[in-house]
């Protein structure tokens, strides 16, 4: 099993805001190795939308990518 680069954890979930930084943040991790977990979640906190999204390390314990597999399926 690999682990992810920079002691990172192997389950991730990314949160900010709604912009180009955020946008960013998941290419970044995308470009790192990281797969997205599930679809994102968006909310509006009063003053503007954030949203959040869940990555895992694709070489991580196999029940985690099975559940990854699972939701995908169900998505």
């Amino acid at each position: 099993m690999s682990l992810p680069p920079s002691n990172l954890p192997i389950y991730r979930v990314l949160t900010g805001p709604d912009d180009a930084a955020f946008c960013q943040r998941v290419s970044d991790a995308l470009t790192m190795g990281y797969v997205l977990h599930g679809s994102p979640a968006v909310t509006f906190n009063g003053a503007q939308v954030i949203v959040a999204q869940a990555i895992i390390w694709p070489d991580g314990p196999a029940s985690l990518r099975a559940d990854a597999r699972a939701a995908v399926t169900r998505d």
